[in-house]
């Protein structure tokens, strides 16, 4: 059987950092870049063409810029599947929580090592959320009590989960994948991925990020001081 070919999309306005990125991605058996674009509007039609597994995204972009085309790709039903990583400069960029809140998996700093980057796609692709621990804890403490998630009106009440659930979304937030939630818990990493799934259903995330903003808002984790 054929390996899955995990299928990117490329959205800056520098054609350099396209074709560093490219050239990283594409060394790889698993990967292929199925699209580039240098502006938002761009990215939704080119993600609507291709329907891509990752969006690698910037912010900062002419014309529509990353934080609207994210919000437009989430919002898209039939682009459901699609995930988005967020390309900042600066690892505290004030709109990083922005892209997060609207939808986006997670962010990674441009000049990231080529490993990283090959790593990040993957993990995404499988639904983790790429949230650097030491960057998200100093993240959210600076914006996740401010305002809350589009449409939510307050965060979500963690009574709905089991105790168990909650141990799993507060080590969710914490930046702990499966692996290394199950290693925690000493349970096996299915049974692990089965309590983040049931939480995110359960809270109306979207996806691993969006539960990480659950956790902080609602105060279930609270930033380290």
């Amino acid at each position: 059987m054929a390996a899955t070919v995990i299928r990117v999309l490329l959205a800056d306005d520098q054609p350099l950092v396209r074709t560093g990125f490219r050239l990283i991605l594409e060394s790889e058996d698993d990967i292929a870049v199925v699209a580039e674009t240098g502006d938002g509007a761009g990215a939704h039609e080119s993600a609507r063409t291709h329907r891509p597994d990752v969006v690698l995204m910037d912010i900062r972009m002419p014309g529509t810029d990353g934080l609207a085309a994210t919000r437009r790709i989430v919002a898209d039903p039939d682009l459901a599947a699609t995930r988005i990583v967020i390309l900042t400069t600066f690892e505290l960029d004030e709109y990083v929580f922005e892209a997060l809140r609207s939808g986006a998996s997670g962010f990674l700093v441009k000049h990231t090592e080529p490993d990283e980057l090959i790593r990040a796609v993957r993990e995404v692709a499988k639904g983790e959320a790429l949230l650097s621990p030491s960057v998200t804890r100093r993240l959210i403490a600076e914006f996740a009590g401010q305002v809350p998630l589009p449409g939510t009106g307050s965060p979500p009440g963690m009574d709905v989960l089991t105790e168990r659930e909650r141990e799993v979304v507060a080590l969710v937030a914490q930046g702990l994948n499966n692996d290394e939630i199950a290693a925690r818990l000493v349970v096996s990493p299915a049974t692990a991925r089965t309590h983040v799934s049931r939480a995110m259903v359960k809270l109306g995330a979207r996806d691993r990020a969006q539960l990480v903003v659950f956790a902080y808002q609602s105060g279930l984790v609270r930033p380290a001081t």
